[in-house]
């Protein structure tokens, strides 16, 4: 299998495209951080969460460590997902709360920051949410969001809070635990605003008492703290495109795909039009334009004075535009944004920064009762079925029929005889070791193969199993993605209450594991 960027970075293979690794922790917690303003960062974040209806106990505590001369920070951030999105949006909050639990210091505070992508305007990857019932019926809710507008000027809507309702109200499940996920959205929609403010405050009903602040780069006061930022990459707009591009070429150089492509005049900016649309700047020369209309860079400078919100970076400058802002330490990524970073080491030395420690996010996939039951039953752990599930249901149905001809053993068994034979000829004419190695590799492949045959369609012809594979496919592979990138994470708080974020909020940063719920 060809290694992905995310895998390679894991594995410390990268170092030349990326200043600190994984196993950094402790070398980009003693580092010095070029100078922020704590005190304007915490009071703009308190307007924000004054503003959001947020600014209780726990976030006022945790300005203030913010607001402390030697803070820093672990981020993450995820798009607003309809009601939180699929679980590592909320899993991507929690690392950052077990990871700044862990480096946090008296004399050195570390917050975790949840910045809430409001500036993003794909509706199509936010407007739709998967829950799963007692009665493993998947409920699939879809909302009529605007194309190409940011979520965080599209207004929060009375019809779609009575959809959410009407998905609650047929959610199998104990009414406390309904009645509490209904509560939790209640509060969400009841301050009104825009949909990224929705989701802000799900976010924050969740992990706020964790020590999370969440934070809308679209809130005035924030806003204009990223201004010199934003400023700066104007001053020479394709330069931090062109280290992308260079940086894109040296992977590919490596064996990588690189993620993050800037076309010939692209910036790494978008502006947000009179329409509300928002758009790639382009450049040529002295002239910015869009896809509707030309600008002068003293027209872009005069929107971030009058309104620095309508200037927002894109992919290639959204990391070093958070950093500017935020004493960062650690930023928690999942393995897209691991690959985007591989590509943005050039674009912070422009903007004088050092790219912070990237930090795998852990992952879960939750194991429900009924579903741990089933994989010890099949003698498989989920994410071998998230692999293969049909595999894995014929390979069980072979122990369990003696069906030895299909085992792994008999597979291993197989090819060492075959290599003992081929060492022996090899022994006796050492022109026959090649042939007699290709021969082995084509028979071990082609009995292998007969194998996969034979337990699909042992998996074919047993009803009753194949039915309990329908079942853990609907909680491992719903809609056909694995659980985490699909589930929405309120699926387990309408059947199990609290447990499922006590459990989460109780591991250790980075965990990857499948996590039964007792």
């Amino acid at each position: 299998m060809t290694k992905t960027i995310a895998g390679a970075y894991r594995a410390g293979e990268l170092p030349a495209f990326f200043r600190l690794g994984p196993g950094d922790l402790n070398r980009a917690a003693s580092e010095p951080r070029p100078d922020v303003d704590r005190t304007a960062l915490a009071a703009a974040l308190r307007e924000y969460h004054r503003s959001l209806g947020t600014l209780d106990a726990h976030t006022g505590e945790t300005l203030e460590r913010l607001a402390h001369p030697a803070s820093r920070v672990v981020v993450t951030g995820q798009q607003a997902g309809l009601l939180t999105g699929p679980s590592y949006s909320v899993h991507k909050g929690a690392d950052a709360a077990l990871l700044a639990r862990h480096l946090h210091r008296e004399d050195a505070p570390v917050v975790a920051v949840y910045w809430v992508a409001s500036q993003d305007h794909d509706a199509a990857e936010v407007a739709s949410t998967t829950l799963l019932d007692h009665a493993e019926e998947l409920h699939r809710l879809s909302l009529d969001v605007s194309e190409g507008v940011p979520v965080g000027r599209v207004p929060w809507r009375e019809e779609w809070t009575a959809e959410v309702e009407g998905l609650l109200s047929r959610f199998d499940t104990a009414p406390e635990y309904r009645a509490a996920v209904w509560a939790r959205v209640k509060r969400a929609v009841a301050g009104g605003g825009s949909w990224a403010d929705v989701f802000a405050r799900l976010i924050h009903g969740l992990l706020a008492p964790a020590g999370v602040l969440v934070l809308d780069p679209l809130h005035p006061a924030l806003a204009r703290l990223m201004t010199p930022t934003l400023a700066r990459e104007l001053e020479d707009p394709l330069a931090g495109p062109a280290r992308i591009e260079e940086a894109a070429a040296r992977l590919m150089e490596a064996g990588f795909e690189p993620q993050l492509r800037r076309p010939a005049g692209a910036t790494n900016l978008f502006v947000e039009e009179e329409d509300g649309r928002r758009r790639l700047l382009r450049v040529d020369g002295r002239r910015f334009s869009t896809e509707t209309r030309d600008y002068r860079r003293e027209d872009l400078l005069d929107f971030l004075s009058a309104d620095p919100s309508r200037l927002t970076p894109a992919a290639g400058l959204r990391p070093v535009v958070q950093d500017a802002l935020l004493p960062t330490l650690a930023f928690v990524v999942g393995p897209g944004e691991i690959a985007y970073g591989a590509q943005l080491g050039g674009v912070y030395e422009l903007h004088g920064l050092r790219q912070p420690l990237l930090w795998p996010r852990l992952s879960v996939t939750w194991l429900e009762p009924n579903v741990a039951r089933l994989l010890e039953r099949l003698g498989a752990t989920a994410a071998e079925v998230q692999a293969d599930p049909e595999g894995v249901l014929g390979r069980a149905l072979a122990r369990e029929r003696g069906a030895a001809a299909a085992s792994a053993e008999r597979l291993a068994a197989l090819d060492a005889e075959l290599r003992a034979l081929a060492e022996e000829l090899g022994a006796l004419d050492p022109t026959l070791v090649g042939a007699a190695e290709r021969t082995r590799t084509r028979t071990t492949a082609r009995v292998a193969h007969l194998q996969r045959l034979a337990v699909g369609a042992l998996a074919r012809q047993e009803d009753d199993r194949t039915r309990q594979l329908t079942r853990l496919k609907r909680h491992l592979l719903p809609n056909g993605v694995p659980q985490e990138r699909e589930m929405n994470f309120l699926t387990y708080l309408l059947k199990h209450g609290e447990e499922p974020l006590r459990l989460l909020l109780a591991l250790e940063p980075g965990t990857r594991a499948e996590l039964p719920i007792p």
